[in-house]
């Protein structure tokens, strides 16, 4: 009878140590799992809304705050000329800020495309800004600057026959000086070989027109790259 007892405690004794070792596994993981889970939520965290506020803000200063030298190489204008820009924007042209992004912020946007023709996608990693944003605003802003035609495209005037200036005196009766520019576009498969340039590049054409302080005074865009330079100058002077 003492035998069959110490063999029937030794079985419990074996079962319950089982049981016990499965029960340190589901709870050991259990607690991986809350790990794993606090670790991700640590990771997401860092790229909310509030948390690139102070990069955005940084890189904004950097461009336009740091030196003028800096401000001339990624914007194109000092930070004088820039601040002009975006006071003129704002009360002539109509440009607000937005919820979250500035004035100044979609103005240096949308020269930073222009100028080095930069990609949405770059934009948007320079900004700390969506893709979705970056487009918006660029948007928005070459609307505005569109709007105000009027007051950025002068009036050129003759150079008069009693001038003085070494440059221009010899040009009596001149208005300034024309030419045409590439500019680099994205358009259909279909339309490509109209677009494309004799250097191989999709272009469109535009005609430019500058006066002597060279102010721009006249600008015909919209040509293929592949029209010619004649071409073009006839049908500016057909739409005066």
């Amino acid at each position: 009878m003492r035998r069959i007892n110490a063999c029937v405690c030794m079985a419990v004794e074996e079962i319950l140590q089982e049981q016990m070792m499965q029960l340190i596994i589901v709870l050991d993981s259990i607690e991986k799992d809350k790990t794993r889970k606090r670790k991700r939520r640590v990771l997401v965290e860092p790229y909310g809304m509030i948390h690139r506020i102070p990069d955005q803000v940084k890189r904004l200063n950097r461009l336009i705050g740091l030196s003028e030298t800096d401000c001339v190489i990624n914007l194109r204008m000092d930070r004088n000329t820039f601040g002009h820009l975006c006071q003129l924007l704002r009360d002539l042209g109509g440009l607000r800020n937005g919820r979250f992004v500035t004035v100044e912020e979609q103005v240096a946007m949308f020269l930073s495309v222009l100028a080095h023709h930069k990609k949405n996608r770059v934009v948007k990693f320079d900004f700390w800004r969506s893709g979705q944003t970056i487009s918006h605003y660029v948007h928005v802003v070459l609307r505005a600057i569109l709007s105000l035609h009027v007051i950025l495209l002068v009036k050129p005037t003759a150079v008069p026959d009693d001038s003085t200036d070494p440059r221009w005196r010899w040009f009596k009766g001149c208005l300034g000086a024309l030419d045409g520019t590439y500019i680099n576009v994205m358009v259909p498969n279909s339309d490509k070989p109209r677009y494309r340039t004799r250097k191989g590049q999709i272009s469109t054409n535009t005609l430019a027109v500058c006066d002597r302080d060279l102010r721009f005074a006249y600008v015909l865009p919209g040509w293929e790259g592949s029209a010619a330079d004649s071409r073009i100058l006839r049908d500016a002077l057909n739409r005066n």
